[in-house]
């Protein structure tokens, strides 16, 4: 799989299958991205990869704990029409992919609920870093992010961001061991392989024209 198909297959898929996530597959992918761009290298993210009876565990608890306030609002950009639509694009084709009404309030809580258990993948990776850490490591990482999910389509795998697992923070650092006051937690990634099948990772996905958001200057 060259590059260019890496990026256009990547989704979020929200639909896996029981296939476990081998240890060295995963091992070569995070050992390859060890290579991703960062300012001034300096490598600002870390990650803990769960799965197996420690997930279980994990998931357990934060289903017990419930969710708290997040650390960081992702929801800014829908202060503007724009961005708004684009949200309300995403959320149609999601849950018109799962045949929920768009009044079914208590299926589509249900349907978000699903974040909880990182939508039943066998893995997750929970990102973090240094509570220091200012927005150019955040962007870093956001790189890095990106090259591991290109790098599991490589081998087969797929992923979804998730900002949301931010509302499980304490759980997390207490399962992981992970000192409140150093560290942000700043997303899981589910991984695993898609069911190919479920409508919910095969509904049409929408993307701004190119020349919507980019400009370009002094070519002939």
């Amino acid at each position: 799989m060259n590059v260019t198909e890496a990026v256009a297959s990547r989704r979020s898929v929200r639909m896996f299958t029981d296939q476990p996530v081998e240890l060295a597959t995963i091992r070569r992918v995070l050992d390859t991205a060890r290579w991703a761009a960062s300012g001034c290298n300096f490598q600002p993210w870390e990650a803990a990869v769960v799965t197996g009876e420690s997930l279980k565990q994990l998931q357990a608890k934060i289903i017990e704990n419930g969710p708290q306030k997040p650390e960081y609002d992702w929801t800014a950009p829908e202060q503007e029409d724009a961005y708004k639509s684009r949200l309300h694009a995403v959320g149609a084709g999601m849950f018109g992919a799962m045949g929920i009404a768009r009044d079914d309030k208590e299926a589509r809580l249900k349907a978000m609920g699903r974040n909880a258990t990182s939508f039943d993948a066998p893995c997750v990776m929970f990102t973090y870093f240094p509570r220091f850490m200012k927005e150019p490591q955040w962007s870093d990482t956001g790189m890095w992010l990106q090259t591991v999910a290109l790098l599991l389509r490589e081998e087969g795998l797929d992923s979804c961001y998730q900002e949301a697992m931010a509302m499980y923070a304490d759980t997390i650092r207490d399962h992981l061991g992970l000192d409140h006051e150093r560290y942000m937690l700043f997303c899981g990634m589910a991984i695993g392989y898609r069911d190919a099948q479920a409508p919910l990772n095969n509904y049409e996905r929408e993307r701004v024209p190119l020349d919507e958001h980019v400009s370009f200057h002094g070519f002939e």
